[in-house]
């Protein structure tokens, strides 16, 4: 079967919904308990990993081996595990565990499923506000508790456009130089949202995402949702961005081109 057969695109979303329903009551478990502990992956900065990221993907894995037991999964928290389809399930069980340490709803669950050309369909669900935001190659929604609306991002030039991006030390000093030459653009900029500014950008509430240093479990679903609401998303020169590295996400093609125009720009 090809990327493009509706039997498999049938399964596969069927596939990714039941996942992010099994892995809302692990996530939750453990969300805005005081006595939540958080380690650090890295020495040098406080990268933080928590339980219920462990319980969150631990959740999706087992799902995931339930209903397709031959595709391969790359996790954040477990790592790369092969499969023999020719698919791999791409798996960021708490995008924004910042967030979720401190008590805010800004986090989300991300679930893609890619080959060898990348993403087929993605999904980011925040399952404390109970929003699913869904893209595939037919299909883009959002769920919420307010009912199901298509996702469509929106058309504005750079001096009208709101970005967001995660950290305002974004990247590399010349990253951030040229993440400044952007910003100083734009009417708005807003910081910390992770995962959920793209849903918001998917949703044509904001216009911009700028980010650095991403890897392949942070913006292959977010990638898939905003693709399929629209939007247009690569890296900083234009390329592929979907196995990770610095990205720029828009709501059209114009607001793209004028933005990597910027991020090009001699300081």
């Amino acid at each position: 079967m090809t990327r493009t057969d509706p039997a498999l695109l049938t399964d596969l979303a069927r596939t990714a919904l039941a996942m992010a329903d099994a892995a809302r009551p692990a996530v939750l478990a453990h969300f805005r308990r005081r006595d939540l502990a958080a380690s650090s992956k890295e020495a040098d900065r406080f990268d933080p990993v928590t339980e219920g990221d462990r319980a969150c993907e631990r959740a999706l894995r087992d799902a995931l081996a339930r209903l397709r037991p031959d595709d391969a999964v790359l996790g954040e928290e477990y790592g790369a595990t092969p499969g023999t389809s020719g698919l791999t399930w791409i798996l960021d069980p708490i995008d924004g565990t910042r967030a979720y340490l401190s008590g805010a709803p800004s986090w989300g669950v991300l679930i893609a499923v890619a080959d060898d050309a990348g993403p087929i369909l993605g999904l980011i669900d925040q399952p404390w506000t109970g929003e699913r935001f869904f893209g595939g190659p037919d299909a883009a929604w959002l769920d919420s508790p307010h009912g199901r609306v298509p996702l469509a991002t929106r058309r504005r030039t750079l001096d009208d456009a709101t970005l967001f991006s995660t950290f305002p030390e974004i990247g590399t000093p010349s990253d951030r130089a040229a993440f400044d030459r952007v910003a100083a653009q734009v009417r708005l900029t807003r910081y910390g949202l992770d995962c959920y500014a793209y849903g918001l950008l998917a949703a044509g509430h904001i216009d911009l995402v700028v980010e650095a240093g991403l890897q392949s479990y942070d913006i292959a679903a977010p990638l898939a949702v905003v693709k399929a609401a629209g939007g247009v998303v690569t890296d900083w020169r234009g390329g592929p961005v979907w196995r990770g590295g610095n990205v720029v996400a828009a709501g059209c093609p114009e607001l793209h081109r004028k933005v990597l125009d910027l991020l090009a720009t001699a300081g």
